[in-house]
């Protein structure tokens, strides 16, 4: 009997867990699905905000890594290889120039002019040489055609006021005066090819005889030729530089299909004027058949012939588009543009067009992640910043310059006399007090560098360390000079700043303003906003900002450490902060090359399309620099440029850039299912993270562009006969897996990071 009912026990017992294993490994399962599924939310998360976006495959890389290992390597650049990106970047030799060395090879107008005047040697190196001497070919036929138009403007005797012409009727006679004379050129009217037409030459081919070009009647006495023209030794020199000009363009035709080398050499050989007929043919980004296959340097050379500046500027952008889309190491590249914009410098201020690579690679890259007071000394040194912000011609009131005073060693009262012999040092005082003084770094280091536009500082304090600052200038800032400390420049005697007495110590007081500003509380309060308004919201939680400002003030300020608790807090993992930042131009444009895979040979069409978004590289004039918040950049007009954006990348239109369209939707061969096309286009470019919305909306696009009706048409009989008419009917086309691709990057889903 006890035999019996233990194995009735045993059975039900096993009855029991036949039916429990089941139902336990199905809540397993999903339990490990679920934690599956919050693990790739999380990835996918870290990589919207840590990075430009990601990459095919990178959410899987990602969660292999662990989403916390992952985070803590980007925080630690220097362990990561970046070999893609540096070969990407090899071509351009101006990264690895020094400012100096940039003006040299790539001068401005103002070292051309030096040269021209004789103020400066003619370089000896042939490609340096031949820039310059195209430079100022152009900078001396600008000086000839105003000196033409000037003495085209007939001298005439006095008329009554009421036969004048009016101001505007003159000033225009004179600048249609001055058109003529620069479109006057060559009588034969043979315009030899297209290449001159393209790029203005056919106005050197237009007869000098006949009616003026202006539009003037023809029997006009005051415009008329003399009845007796002379030719002069100027005009042959004209006509010799017209037929040099075409005979150089004709050349560049011919040209093209020579090897590289000897192409370069034929070019390096020509004169002055057929150089600058050469470059001419290169305007408009015309002429890349014939830069192919150069080396970087010959490349450079023949681009600066055409635009010295351009040439550096260029380079700089495409190098921060390349790194943005292709280094491994993308948190650097994000604190990097982060601070850059923080210390904006703008690229057009003079000479910050060849001090700007300097400052993005040597000051703010590679303190992206140290220590903010390191930062803040380093712009504040920065020859970029200081010529952005005037700093460098900012005087002292009462300096040894300011009051005319030579040089003279230090005695002792410093370099500073007690008394000038000669001079009333109470003179002229209310003039002396505003005299050179510059406020606009000081305005700046306090509003938008350090405490904020509400830190608690006055107009005072903004004097007075505007007063701190003089003396710290540029050596030579035109030549790519460095950082210099002049006393001559130098207010003497203590300041007061935000209730501080900083004592007479010239260099020294800067040190010390930037010091006690970096380490300030409300310093750290606001450094630590705008990191988590970059990072979680446009209106991150107050609780986040100050923990992170502790960190920041515990830390001195170290900035991995305020984006370590940035990272681990639960306001930046909280379910309302995923997908709920809006994408910058720049952020949208990177994204999406790196969500198709895309191969950028020319990043250059990429940079101008951020142009026509609002957003130049470079290009924010004012000190504030671009706006993180979304209410900047969402509007009806803005929206449509990124779609139209999209759309050109995924068809192939944006030139320099290549997208595989076909695979990126699980091809080849292409997929003829729409519905397979888009569900795969959604698992590559948004993890198949859409909304409804989105996937309805595009859907209903899909279906209505697969159909093509056809006309109506009379069916015939076999004896050819119109018969009854047909109705339209409907042709399926195969899914266009580019024009889906471009709807998904330009969906409302992937505008938000």
């Amino acid at each position: 009997m006890k035999s019996t009912l233990r194995r009735f026990a045993m059975f039900l017992l096993c009855v029991s867990l036949a039916c429990a294993v089941p139902r336990l490994l199905a809540k397993k399962k999903d339990k490990v699905a679920a934690s599956g599924a919050a693990e790739q939310k999380r990835a996918v998360h870290a990589l919207n905000r840590l990075t430009f976006g990601p990459r095919p495959g990178d959410v899987q890389q990602v969660m292999a890594m662990g989403v916390d290992a992952w985070i803590d390597s980007q925080l630690h650049p220097e362990r990561i290889p970046d070999s893609a990106v540096e070969s990407r970047l090899a071509p351009f030799r101006t990264l690895r120039m020094s400012s100096r060395e940039i003006v040299e090879e790539f001068p401005d107008n103002q070292m051309i002019k030096q040269v021209m005047e004789g103020k400066k040697p003619m370089p000896t190196d042939p490609a340096r040489r031949a820039v310059f001497q195209v430079q100022i070919a152009r900078m001396g036929e600008k000086q000839e055609e105003k000196k033409a138009a000037v003495n085209l403007v007939p001298a005439t005797a006095p008329v009554p006021a009421s036969t004048q012409p009016a101001a505007s009727d003159t000033a225009k006679t004179a600048e249609e005066l001055a058109a003529a004379a620069a479109a006057s050129g060559d009588a034969s009217g043979n315009a030899p090819n297209n290449l001159a037409d393209a790029n203005g030459m056919n106005a050197m081919n237009s007869s000098s005889s006949g009616p003026p070009s202006n539009g003037a009647p023809a029997n006009d006495a005051s415009l008329a030729p003399p009845a007796e023209t002379k030719t002069t030794p100027t005009d042959d020199l004209e006509a010799r530089r017209r037929e040099d000009r075409l005979y150089a363009d004709l050349k560049v035709q011919g040209l093209v299909d020579l090897p590289p080398a000897q192409r370069y050499k034929t070019v390096m050989t020509m004169s002055a004027d057929q150089q600058v007929a050469f470059a001419d043919a290169q305007r408009g980004g015309k002429g890349q058949d014939f830069l192919a296959g150069l080396d970087p340097k010959q490349r450079e050379t023949l681009l600066a012939m055409n635009n010295p500046q351009a040439v550096v500027s260029d380079e700089l952008v495409q190098a921060k588009l390349l790194r943005a889309i292709y280094s491994d190491r993308q948190l650097e590249e994000v604190m990097t543009d982060f601070w850059f914009n923080h210390f904006n410098v703008f690229v057009n201020k003079g000479a910050d067009r060849v001090l700007l690579t300097n400052y993005e690679q040597e000051v703010i890259r590679p303190r992206a992640l140290g220590k903010f007071e390191d930062l803040l000394v380093a712009t504040a040194k920065s020859p970029a910043m200081l010529f952005y912000l005037d700093n460098w011609l900012s005087v002292g009131p009462r300096s040894m310059q300011a009051l005319g005073i030579p040089a003279h060693p230090a005695g002792p009262y410093g370099p500073y006399r007690p008394r000038y012999p000669g001079r009333n040092p109470n003179a002229n005082e209310k003039r002396r007090a505003n005299s050179g003084l510059n406020e606009n770094y000081g305005r700046e280091l306090l509003e938008l560098h350090t405490l904020s536009v509400n830190g608690g500082y006055s107009q005072r304090d903004v004097t007075e360390v505007a007063k701190v600052f003089t003396g710290w200038t540029i050596d030579k800032p035109f030549e790519g000079g460095g950082f210099k400390y002049d006393p001559r420049m130098h207010e003497p005697g203590p300041k007061f700043v935000l209730g501080h007495r900083i004592k007479p110590k010239g260099e020294d007081e800067g040190r010390e303003v930037l010091h006690r500003l970096a380490t300030s509380s409300q310093t750290a309060h606001f450094i630590s906003l705008k990191l988590a308004q970059r990072f979680v919201s446009d209106d991150p939680p107050p609780e986040l900002v100050d923990r992170m400002a502790k960190t920041f003030e515990k830390k001195k300020g170290d900035i991995r450490e305020v984006l370590i608790t940035l990272f681990h807090s639960p306001e930046f993992w909280a379910d309302g902060t995923y997908r709920a930042k809006m994408k910058t131009p720049l952020e949208f444009v990177v994204s999406s090359v790196r969500a198709t895979g895309a191969d950028v040979d020319d990043a250059m069409p990429l940079a101008r399309k951020l142009g026509d978004m609002g957003m130049p590289l470079y290009g924010a004039q004012p000190p504030t620099g671009y706006s993180m918040k979304a209410e900047t950049w969402v509007s009806s007009s803005a929206l449509l440029n990124r779609m139209n954006f999209a759309l050109a990348l995924t068809s192939g239109k944006v030139r320099g850039v290549k997208v595989d369209v076909t695979q990126l939707a699980g091809g080849p061969p292409p997929p003829a299912d729409a519905t397979l096309a888009l569900s795969v286009l959604e698992g590559k470019l948004l993890v198949a993270d859409v909304s409804k919305q989105t996937h309805d909306s595009i859907m209903t696009q899909i279906e209505a562009s697969a159909k093509t009706t056809v006309p109506d048409q009379p069916d015939k009989d076999q004896s050819g006969k119109k018969g009854p008419q047909r109705k339209p009917g409907d042709v399926v086309r195969p899914p266009d897996a580019s024009t889906i691709a471009g709807l998904l990057l330009g969906s409302p889903d992937f505008q938000r990071r």
